[in-house]
């Protein structure tokens, strides 16, 4: 039921509304006091009622919005914010709860300044992103990033978050569903995402027709048109929605390359089935083995003078191309194809030729941009696969089915790549990802990136005990792991990693004095016995560094005790860490032996000044190329 308006007709929105039904393209979106609303293009409004040219602005073809200037700005905008272990949610590599040797990531926290934090560490490090983003469909996406916000403000207010660690305003349905609002979200984050990929690298994204054109000109903006591979059609229904004149049976999947350069052959061909391996025979019993048979004509205006000719069969029949057709190969080449024994001319030898291709040379079968749900699934399969997996359904609405995701992450990595979702909802792409590893012993890693954005009080989800998305994914992948291993039992790769190190985004581990002294009075510098926040514990410590380094988060990670103190040993000896006080000549010395790449202390971990004096003149005796850092 609605709701009375209790207020006067608004005359300039009916006038807007009524100018929108005639001249639909003279309806624009402008910033006013910081609100969206819908306006009339006036040079298009005078255009459309004038016999002649109506001078006025350049014409140009772009692709712009109302801020658009800042949402590129965004991406770029610096922050202190840093990612916080925690272990309790943590899951071992074997199916440990509380584990902390997985070398796959889930993150918690906003993805824009995630994927910031990420940078430094997996820049040109990520074979194959995939993102499901909101569509946009009215009140269904929870980003904000304030525009208005100096990058000083930005920078002071970044990491702040409410209890549940959320930075995040719902859409309102009355602003929801303006493309503006859509597009400075989705923009800072595929540049940056950009930025992570491997030149050999492949993003896909999953959207509706809501978005979809506007998603196109961003990925060709920020990827570049020559960067586009294809744009797939995902079949997402079985049958059409009674309720509508027309039923929505299908989604879009775009996917862009990063470097076109290297060629775009960097997909995976789809596996045969039992299906291509029947339409494979060898009546003749060629040598090569099965083959099927194809087409030896072309279109002819695309041939020389060389392709057009008369055929004569084995059987002497005389074959002429039809109207507006050429062979394949030059006569010279023909000859050549048939003396190889690659051409068929059918069982009695007077057949129209065709070419022979063999199994042998396939390492599987051509995609098409047409994805049925026959091969990769709906979405009545995907709500019961997590609703099985869970124990319950009405947990998640519209997730990915496994087969849809299990192909992207097919065609798209190596058995050892990298992939991040960035908008990882109910973690389907990471179930996929250790699906596809327990079946061709792939060692992929997964990166998953989620907002805790809360779950209603009133849904089921809620009910069930999970208060915000990433309760959900984190159990999703939980037990899709242990699911995996049992199914797969003795086949089972001895190192599959169906677990998961989880991290939180929060605030910088250090007080404000580290990154603004000039703003510190002096009387505040002897309160503050070091940069450190008080609440923050040396393995937070230990992550920040390895951000900033440059460290992979997956890296392993060897906690040892010398002379008394606590070091961290991460990717075997690379880093050497400790963050305790009162380090002694002993440690300093015993870690110096060890020879690390990079060795970090606190600021105020020397026990005394004559340990602060020869700390440089140790590292100089047994490790002079160890490049040593303090917080």
């Amino acid at each position: 039921m609605d709701n009375l308006k209790m207020h006067s007709l608004d005359g300039v929105q009916r006038n807007i509304d009524l100018i929108g039904k005639l001249f639909p393209n003279a309806i624009t979106e402008v910033k006013r006091d910081g609100k969206v609303e819908h306006a009339i293009d006036f040079d298009v409004l005078r255009q459309e009622l004038s016999d002649s040219i109506v001078e006025g602005r350049e014409e140009r073809y772009q692709f712009t919005w109302p801020d658009k200037k800042k949402a590129m700005l965004a991406a770029n905008a610096p922050i202190t914010a840093t990612l916080r272990p925690v272990v309790a949610d943590s899951f071992g590599k074997d199916g440990t709860p509380g584990g902390f040797d997985s070398e796959n990531l889930y993150i918690e926290g906003d993805n824009l300044e995630v994927l910031k934090l990420l940078q430094e560490t997996y820049l040109g490090k990520v074979k194959m992103i995939y993102i499901d983003p909101p569509y946009n469909t009215g009140n269904d996406f929870v980003y904000e990033d304030d525009f208005a916000q100096s990058t000083e403000d930005y920078m002071g207010n970044s990491g702040q978050y409410d209890e549940e660690g959320n930075r995040m305003v719902t859409n309102t349905e009355s602003n929801g569903r303006f493309h503006t609002d859509w597009l400075n979200m989705i923009y800072p984050r595929l540049k940056i995402a950009k930025d992570l990929l491997a030149d050999d690298g492949v993003i896909f994204i999953s959207i509706d027709d809501n978005e979809q054109e506007n998603l196109k000109k961003c990925c060709d903006e920020i990827f570049g048109a020559d960067n586009f591979i294809a744009q797939m059609v995902w079949q997402k229904r079985t049958s059409p929605d009674a309720r509508r004149i027309v039923s929505a049976g299908h989604e879009y999947v775009l996917a862009y390359i990063k470097n076109s350069e290297i060629g775009h052959e960097v997909l995976n061909p789809l596996p045969f089935d039992d299906a291509d391996y029947a339409r494979y025979k060898n009546p003749d019993n060629d040598p090569n083995g099965p083959w099927i048979s194809t087409d030896c004509t072309a279109q002819g205006g695309h041939g020389t003078k060389d392709q057009f000719y008369d055929m004569v069969t084995p059987a002497g029949r005389v074959v002429k191309l039809q109207e507006g057709l050429c062979w394949r190969y030059t006569k010279k080449r023909m000859e050549e194809e048939i003396a190889a024994g690659h051409i068929w001319f059918g069982s009695d030898g007077n057949g129209v030729p065709r070419k022979k291709t063999y199994l042998a040379d396939r390492a599987g079968k051509t995609m098409w941009t047409w994805w049925p749900n026959t091969e990769v699934g709906h979405t009545q399969e995907a709500t019961k696969e997590i609703a099985t997996l869970l124990g319950q359904s009405g947990i998640m609405d519209f997730p990915k089915p496994i087969r849809l995701m299990k192909r992207i992450v097919h065609i798209a990595s190596k058995k050892d790549s990298i992939i991040l979702d960035f908008f990882s909802g109910s973690a389907t792409t990471a179930h996929a990802v250790m699906k596809l590893n327990a079946e061709d012993g792939g060692h992929r890693k997964f990166i998953m990136v989620q907002l805790p954005e809360k779950t209603d009080e009133k849904s089921e989800a809620y009910k069930a005990g999970y208060k915000n998305i990433c309760e959900i994914g984190k159990e999703r992948i939980r037990r899709a792991g242990r699911k995996i291993k049992e199914d797969a039992g003795l086949t089972a790769p001895a190192d599959l990693d169906i677990g998961f190190r989880c991290l939180r985004l929060d605030s910088s581990n250090m007080e404000n004095v580290y990154y603004t002294p000039e703003e510190t009075q002096q009387q505040d510098m002897f309160s503050l016995v070091d940069n450190v926040k008080p609440d923050r514990t040396p393995e937070d410590l230990l992550f920040q560094v390895m951000l900033d380094l440059g460290v992979l988060l997956s890296s392993p990670i060897e906690v040892k005790e010398i002379a008394g103190k606590k070091v961290f040993n991460v990717a075997d000896g690379f880093l050497l860490a400790c963050f305790d006080h009162d380090v002694t000549e002993e440690t300093v010395k015993a870690i110096a032996q060890m020879k690390p790449y990079y060795v970090v202390f606190r600021d105020s971990s020397m026990a005394n000044d004559s340990v602060a004096t020869n700390f440089d003149q140790i590292f100089e005796t047994y490790s002079p190329e160890t490049v040593r850092k303090v917080l």
